[in-house]
């Protein structure tokens, strides 16, 4: 199994690319909520994530943050560990 990853985006946002960019090289699955399509989840994802800006990532229960965060977590080798652990 694998971890629950979360995506909350937009079309339109070159960060959310990326960061969907890499988890797909990665091969992992993950559920994409488009906030602009659906705005409501926008509102969810604010609540959840004390933010307003995309891409917010969930990986289970541990809220990543944005582009910037995966990345940091990819570079310090602790993404693939967070992406292995079952929810």
């Amino acid at each position: 199994m694998s971890a629950n990853v979360v995506v909350y985006s937009t079309s339109w946002c070159p960060f959310c690319v990326r960061a969907m960019g890499l988890l797909r090289q990665k091969n992992i699955a993950f559920t994409n909520i488009d906030v602009d399509e659906h705005p409501e989840k926008r509102i969810e994802m604010r609540e959840k994530a004390g933010r307003n800006s995309v891409p917010q990532i969930w990986i289970n229960d541990y809220h990543v943050g944005g582009c910037d965060e995966l990345f940091a977590l990819e570079a310090k080798g602790e993404l693939d560990k967070l992406l292995t652990e079952e929810k």
